[in-house]
């Protein structure tokens, strides 16, 4: 997953910029990159997006504090899509800018409200960047095709733990929220079927909802199948004599014992701590540190143990 860019670059504004200035900026991008004054423009339609959820994100007191935490890494780990745009509502501002002041987001996802006309009416297909949920509709309009497809992404830990999640659906009688269960160890690509979610069809029949999973990145663990991995450094003395050293696992901390004479690249296997439920182990690969620079004290006593051959 590519990283955005951090949300203050974004809006151009620094990271002591005053509510006042992140909405200055965000009304001239806004004005700036707007689909109704770059119709076709692919790029402008990108950056309207991102500066959408910068703007969520920084107008937003305990969001941004938040950011100013973690940084976009850690903030993403945190906050689904959900939980980045709940109660973001740029209507009233959007209706000021001269665009209408109708749901914007029903515009950008490309739903279809009652009363909009014209421009307000264009169905496009969007998204908010890497990290937000993608809804993809098959068929919308035709009745012979009633399933729903829709592809979820969701932070790592939740793909681990399982979670609850709440998402908007565009169905052909219009929006409909449906609370979606994640079940633990669920991986990228796995799909979820909620039945008779779907279109309703003529004679009041139901398709499916297929719900395709997208897992993110996370900062320390590494998936593979149902094994997790995680890196561990470890000094040139301590991989010849060996040592205990103290690596994070999903049930938290764990104190593992490095043999003396590892190599660096080796695993340690931690049986029965990878993706729970589903057999897998986690593995701890040790990476020996060699320092760029030694001390005159380490460079003689260097010299000494090559003199005894090693």
């Amino acid at each position: 997953m590519a990283a955005k860019q951090d949300y203050y670059d974004l809006l151009g504004v620094s990271k002591t910029a005053s509510e006042e200035e992140i909405k200055k900026a965000y009304r001239k991008l806004a004005m700036k990159y707007h689909p109704d004054r770059n119709p076709g423009n692919k790029d402008a339609e990108e950056r309207f997006k991102l500066i959408n959820e910068a703007y969520a994100v920084l107008s937003d007191p305990e969001k941004r504090k938040q950011f100013d935490t973690f940084g976009m890494g850690g903030f993403q780990q945190r906050y689904s899509e959900e939980d980045i745009f709940k109660g973001f509502n740029v209507g009233d501002l959007f209706k000021d800018l001269g665009f209408g002041g109708g749901d914007i987001f029903s515009m950008i996802f490309g739903r279809q409200g009652g009363g909009r006309t014209g421009r307000q009416q264009r169905q496009q297909s969007w998204d908010f960047g890497d990290y937000i949920t993608r809804q993809q509709q098959q068929g919308a309009g035709s009745p012979g095709n009633l399933d729903l497809h829709y592809e979820l992404e969701i932070p790592f830990m939740d793909s681990i733990h399982g979670a609850e999640k709440r998402i908007t659906l565009t169905t052909h009688s219009g929006s409909e929220e449906v609370n979606v269960k994640i079940p633990k160890g669920i991986s990228t690509g796995k799909k979820l079927r909620l039945k008779g979610k779907g279109n309703q069809g003529r004679k009041g029949e139901r398709g499916d909802l297929y719900i395709t999973m997208k897992v993110g990145e996370h900062p320390v663990f590494r998936r593979t199948g149902n094994d997790l991995y995680v890196t561990r450094e470890v000094k040139i003395t301590d991989a010849l004599l060996g040592t205990v050293v103290e690596v994070p696992s999903i049930d938290g901390p764990k104190r593992v014992t490095i043999p003396p004479g590892v190599k660096s690249h080796s695993k340690v296997r931690l049986k029965g701590l990878g993706v729970p439920d589903q057999g897998g182990d986690e593995y701890v690969e040790v990476i020996i540190d060699i320092p760029k620079k030694l001390t005159d004290k380490q460079k003689k006593l260097l010299e000494e143990l090559r003199g005894e051959g090693l």
